[in-house]
């Protein structure tokens, strides 16, 4: 493949569940990728790199995305679940999802997507929620992750004449470390009308399908993996 060929990809959350799943998938698919996660990497290839890095930190982030270079692609998997109803909420879990999943994810694209759009081309893709509308004991996790629809949607009307396109793949229950953390011990996953829970590879598959050209005309939109628990009763 020539160089001018290559296809880079940076991946927040690289080293476990969705984002794993979606790092691996783009390799496959013949993408080169950067990972970014707090955790030590878990893939070994020969287009895969990787950085440990708490994307909380604004320093270390921005000395990880000084040395990245241009990618053609950004998919913003790194996530975390807190839970609390009021009377209990934490401010310092707010803080911790509001900072990895919006605050994060607006420094890197403020810094890698104007590169895109002046290229002429780019793919955003972040990963989401169902629960972006509103869940009980869900209220602080369901409000940066409804935030991601927003900036989406703002960052697609920005760019879609450029040639990038910003999308939100928003999974219901998925199978993944997140669903044993101790910190949700007391509220279990709810299935969906199919009967399991999503698998991590079904929204990687999407997400890839989101990066490839065939998918150059789907902007701004929210696209929700959720076996039928988006359906009205």
């Amino acid at each position: 493949m020539a160089a001018e060929d290559v296809k880079r990809a940076l991946v927040t959350g690289s080293s476990s569940g969705i984002g794993l799943a979606i790092a691996q998938a783009l390799l496959d698919r013949g993408w080169d990728v950067i990972g970014l996660d707090i955790a030590p990497a878990r893939i070994v290839h020969p287009a895969f790199s990787s950085t440990e890095v708490n994307l909380c930190q604004v320093e270390a982030t921005e000395r990880v995305l000084r040395s990245a270079g241009t990618v053609q692609a950004l998919v913003h998997a790194a996530g975390v679940l807190r839970v609390g109803r009021l009377g209990e909420l934490s401010n310092e879990d707010s803080q911790l999802m509001w900072q990895l999943h919006v605050d994060a994810v607006t420094r890197i694209a403020n810094r890698v997507v104007p590169a895109m759009a002046q290229a002429g081309a780019g793919r955003v893709v972040l990963v989401g929620s169902r629960v972006a509308r509103g869940m009980a004991g869900r209220s602080q996790y369901a409000a940066t992750k409804a935030a991601l629809v927003a900036l989406a949607r703002s960052w697609a009307a920005e760019t879609a004449a450029s040639g990038v396109t910003v999308n939100v793949v928003s999974p219901a229950a998925t199978e993944t470390a997140m669903l044993a953390d101790p910190a949700r011990a007391n509220t279990p996953p709810k299935l969906p009308p199919l009967g399991r829970l999503i698998q991590p590879g079904e929204i990687a598959a999407l997400v890839a399908f989101l990066l490839s050209p065939d998918a150059a005309a789907i902007t701004g939109q929210d696209i929700q993996i959720c076996g039928g628990a988006s359906l009205a009763a």
